[in-house]
């Protein structure tokens, strides 16, 4: 399947979509999936499911390059003798994967049986719309609740098994389209009194095994049988994503330290609006 220059155009523009609102609260496959319903993307169904996955790639290397010191629990230092460098570890760092392993295996175990059955019911323009809504209805709810209340968990060092698992437990709502992964953990860690930074911060650490799981088994299903034009589409909509997102979730995390979650809610619930207007008058 050969591409022309306006589809590759497009994938520019889904590529900035993904970057900006994979790390944002408010469902980047949801974006992507409602681009997609109103400027098609020329391509086969099968190739369009692998691509709105393995794009957020991009996204995740972006939190790689960036939290690598956080992220990467090897490193050099001197040995004090010789001048020579000696290898170290850091505990604390293994002991957070560890806690993302756990997080992992909801979805990882959900997604296997289910990831088929929910894209093929749930993937059009109303169910995004709805859970758009439904989800920003509960940012607005649940910050409101915490106002005035102290995080019982301030930053990731007191994220325990159990909290892992519950914030894990909450990321197999994300897949339900319109949901957002992001979106289902923050609020799941928010509901059980995490922090804001920690909710993100753990959101971040989280999406790289699961994206890496979610794109490895979609390129298997998809056979990685791709025609040139479609490789370059998926590589150039990977860059995009990439450099997008080092903007995106710089913003992030200052924004949180300032601002609640609020903001997020009343725009998917205008968003969602909007695409069930959309939809109704163009049936």
């Amino acid at each position: 399947m050969r591409l022309g220059f306006v589809e590759f155009i497009k994938v520019v523009i889904i590529g900035i979509i993904e970057g900006i609102t994979e790390w944002l609260p408010v469902s980047s496959t949801g974006h992507m999936l409602l681009f997609d319903a109103f400027i098609p993307l020329k391509m086969t169904e099968e190739f369009k499911e692998m691509f709105f996955v393995v794009i957020q790639l991009g996204a995740i290397m972006a939190v790689v390059v960036m939290f690598w010191k956080r992220m990467f629990p090897f490193g050099l230092e001197d040995n004090g003798i010789n001048g020579k460098k000696r290898l170290t570890v850091s505990k604390s760092i293994i002991m957070t994967w560890v806690k993302v392993a756990v997080a992992c295996i909801p979805s990882a175990v959900l997604g296997l049986f289910l990831d088929d059955f929910l894209e093929e019911h749930f993937g059009n323009a109303i169910t995004i719309a709805i859970m758009l809504i439904l989800y920003g209805v509960a940012f607005i709810l649940i910050e409101m609740r915490n106002k005035d209340k102290k995080p019982k968990i301030a930053d990731m060092k007191g994220i325990d098994y159990k909290t892992a698992v519950i914030i894990g437990a909450f990321q197999v709502l994300a897949m339900i389209p319109g949901t957002s992964r992001s979106g289902a953990t923050i609020v799941g860690a928010l509901l059980i009194g995490v922090s804001r930074t920690a909710a993100a911060e753990f959101t971040f650490f989280l999406a790289v095994p699961t994206m890496l799981g979610a794109s490895l088994l979609k390129l298997v299903k998809f056979g990685f049988d791709f025609g040139a034009s479609e490789f370059f589409a998926l590589i150039l909509g990977m860059i995009v994503a990439f450099a997008v997102s080092l903007f995106a979730v710089k913003f992030l995390m200052g924004y949180v330290k300032k601002h609640d979650f609020k903001l997020f809610g009343w725009y998917r619930i205008a968003l969602g609006i909007i695409v069930i207007i959309v939809s109704l008058v163009t049936r």
